[in-house]
């Protein structure tokens, strides 16, 4: 009798450890293998949230199938204490594995909501963007001028997990940047004074709150500096500058001067082949930097007094090129300055759509001023007394 019970006693041993092994495998398939997901969801982690909290959000909103299973991975790969505060992009199909390594990988949170300081030519502004998980972009919440607009509920009430990017537009001034960073609350530390024109990248800088002023603008420098020195190496033959310094400088009048990437070499060629003939550049945003030491925009057209006033900025006066860079340039417009369209144009003027119409002789261009003018006879408008070639 007691080896029959013996027996029996092994076999049901034996059916244990065989269930508990199946059991464990189909435990490990459901913490390794795909997850329920369709499409992706951001997972916020509250500070001080514990793993079961976390758990039971990742079942409710569909990342996981069963939230005893991911604490037990959780607890069994160590990892049960390494939740990082933040929210989080959980892409489709994630296994609970992989859910957790993104959970307790720390670093900036790679969705939710983020602040874009965005320093433009005429002012800056705050944007503040949700990240939509379903669409997979940032979408707009709320914008606003910091100390002219009210701050809307939206921003005041915003996670404290933010992401911050501090935005340079192209074309901005030195002045403007440093203006702007002073005024952005979320920053710290002094700058002791505005660096040279046209020296700092117009580009996207991903920042943290209590991130050094200073330390963003020589970011801003060096990256501008290995733009210049790059493309500079690159540079088309027979362009006419002494000097990096020089393509910068003419870099920035091409920036101010259009909007439009596509006809940034063929501005670019008409103020070489200006330059290759003796003329003066003749153009306006130069005046204007001269007026308003780039503190601003000026705000209204010029005057004739101003365009016959001798400054070291008026290419209307002055020949070749300004002292000094009149913005910050983009990589498009100094990858235009030394690398110009093959032209022989030496004029251009607005032609009403957005975009220039050029001419190669003084008739040809008189022709296409006297249509930019009808077209601002019919809007009403004043026509810019500041025309290449007038």
């Amino acid at each position: 009798m007691w080896r029959a019970i013996a027996s029996n006693a092994l076999t049901l041993f034996i059916v244990v450890l065989v269930a508990v092994a199946g059991l464990l495998a189909w435990g490990r398939q459901q913490f390794t293998g795909p997850g329920p997901l369709a499409e992706s969801v951001c997972v916020r982690v509250e500070r001080g949230d514990s793993l079961s909290a976390v758990s039971r959000k990742l079942e409710s909103q569909g990342a996981i199938s069963d939230a005893r299973i991911f604490r037990i991975g959780a607890d069994y790969s160590d990892k049960a204490g390494g939740l990082k505060f933040g929210s989080y992009l959980v892409p489709e199909g994630a296994s609970m594995a992989r859910i957790l390594e993104i959970l307790t990988a720390g670093g900036q949170s790679t969705c939710g909501s983020e602040v874009i300081y965005r320093i433009g030519v005429v002012t800056a502004e705050v944007i503040l963007r949700d990240y939509d998980a379903a669409e997979g972009r940032y979408v707009e919440v709320a914008k606003f001028v910091p100390g002219t607009d009210e701050v809307p509920a939206a921003y005041s009430d915003a996670a404290d997990d933010l992401r911050w990017r501090v935005t340079l537009a192209e074309g901005v001034t030195s002045w403007q940047v440093v203006d702007s960073l002073r005024k952005a609350d979320f920053l710290d530390g002094e700058i002791a004074a505005v660096p040279d024109e046209g020296t700092l990248a117009p580009d996207s800088y991903e920042v943290a709150q209590g991130d050094d002023r200073a330390a963003l603008l020589a970011e801003m420098q060096a990256r501008q500096a290995r733009i210049l020195a790059e493309l500079w190496k690159a540079r088309a033959a027979g362009v006419p500058y002494a000097s990096p310094q020089e393509a910068l400088i003419m870099a920035s009048i091409v920036e101010k001067e259009t909007g439009l990437p596509a006809e940034r070499p063929q501005v670019a060629s008409v103020f070489v082949n200006r330059l290759a003939r003796g003329m003066r550049l003749q153009t306006d945003p130069t005046v204007i930097y001269g007026l308003t030491e780039g503190k601003g925009a000026l705000g209204r057209g010029l005057r004739q007094s101003e365009l016959r006033r001798r400054t070291p900025f008026n290419t209307y006066v002055i020949d070749g090129l300004p002292p000094t860079p009149i913005a910050n340039p983009g990589r498009l417009s100094i990858e235009a300055a030394l690398n110009p369209a093959p032209t022989e144009y030496l004029y251009f003027v607005a032609d009403g759509s957005g975009g220039h119409a050029f001419a190669s002789t003084l008739a040809e261009h008189n022709r296409n001023v006297a249509a930019w003018r009808k077209i601002e006879a019919a809007r009403g408008a004043t026509p810019p007394v500041g025309i290449q070639g007038d």
